[in-house]
């Protein structure tokens, strides 16, 4: 919880407010927003405090901001920091937390949490779902998840989904234009496939997932966001792409085992389209040994790919990363 007191004057970065959470986001990422002022809306702009000058956001100037009084956070209550994170209101403590039910009685007390679970084993199976138990709070494991001004209803004990994952959806989505056709291969609830219709309201999204519950939860969600460009398909990726031609986006979040249905997107992209490659990499070989597969692949396809993007999405485990490749096919 927090309160206000006086102003003082910082750095801040003037972007307009449709481009301020993505902003926002990617300044956290540098560590470069002042967390002890507000951020101010002035007109159709945003004014984002920062701690120090940096380039290439929007423009720098110096304003008046109120400074934040933050109640003792969880590490201070605690003397360290639990491995846990939040969708929604649910609160998932990571399984290997000892002091699991003492930091699940001080998580339930937090303003917006409403239930604190437990994994009770790691993501795993066909459908990447993990078992979880309650420890306070509500007895449910359904919520509602607010990303990039969409909003996601979904059981995280049926479906998997990450919130970490957030400033790569938008990524993704501002490299799409109107009137392009999107095949989101392995689409989940629909966090790519909602923001990227929301966003090009003119632009043709394939949303696919084989997970029923998934599924279920997508075309709920593609209500819940009012969007109608969506086409849902429910059952493996490979069968469902068929009779699927010319598509310039490809997106392939499916990391431990999206090379087994690397041949299937490059059949459907259209020559100069684009797929988005998530993987799990070693961080002794983060990008050019999955290159290189990717590269054999297109060759026994009689195509050629050109990496636009390598990038490291985020940890996944101790030397592992998630990471994506973006190449375009020709």
């Amino acid at each position: 919880m927090i309160t206000l007191k006086g102003s003082m004057e910082s750095l801040c970065i003037r972007v307009p407010k449709k481009a301020g959470e993505n902003t926002r986001l990617r300044l956290i990422e540098l560590g470069a927003v002042d967390k002890n002022l507000k951020i101010r809306p002035v007109g159709e702009e945003l004014l984002i405090p920062v701690v120090r000058r940096i380039e290439g956001f929007g423009d720098i100037g110096k304003d008046d901001f109120e400074e934040i009084i933050k109640e003792p956070s969880i590490p201070d209550i605690l003397g360290y920091s639990p491995a846990f994170e939040q969708v929604g209101d649910i609160a998932v403590i990571d399984r290997h937390e000892k002091d699991a039910q003492r930091i699940a009685d001080i998580l339930v007390r937090q303003k917006n949490i409403k239930t604190v679970v437990q994994a009770e084993t790691s993501v795993g199976g066909e459908f990447r779902t993990r078992s979880l138990s309650v420890l306070a709070g509500e007895k449910r494991t359904e919520t509602i998840y607010r990303e990039n001004g969409c909003r996601y209803l979904l059981d995280i004990a049926r479906v998997y989904f990450t919130p970490r994952l957030s400033t790569e959806r938008m990524r993704i989505a501002d490299q799409v234009k109107d009137g392009e056709k999107v095949v989101d291969m392995f689409a989940g609830v629909g966090p790519f496939s909602t923001l990227i219709a929301k966003k090009c309201p003119s632009a043709r999204v394939i949303a696919i997932d084989k997970n029923r519950a998934a599924t279920r939860y997508l075309k709920k969600n593609v209500e819940l966001n009012k969007v109608r460009n969506v086409e849902i398909r429910e059952g493996d990726a490979m069968e469902e792409i068929k009779g699927i031609s010319g598509a310039d986006h490809v997106i392939m979040n499916l990391p431990h085992t999206g090379l087994e249905f690397l041949g299937g997107a490059l059949g459907i992209i259209k020559k100069g389209g684009v797929i988005h490659f998530y993987a799990i990499a070693h961080e002794d070989d983060l990008f050019e040994g999955i290159l290189t597969k990717l590269e054999e692949i297109a060759r026994r396809l009689n195509m050629q790919i050109i990496p636009l993007d390598k990038r490291v999405v985020r940890p996944y485990a101790p030397y592992q990363h998630n990471i994506c490749i973006d190449f375009r096919v020709i």
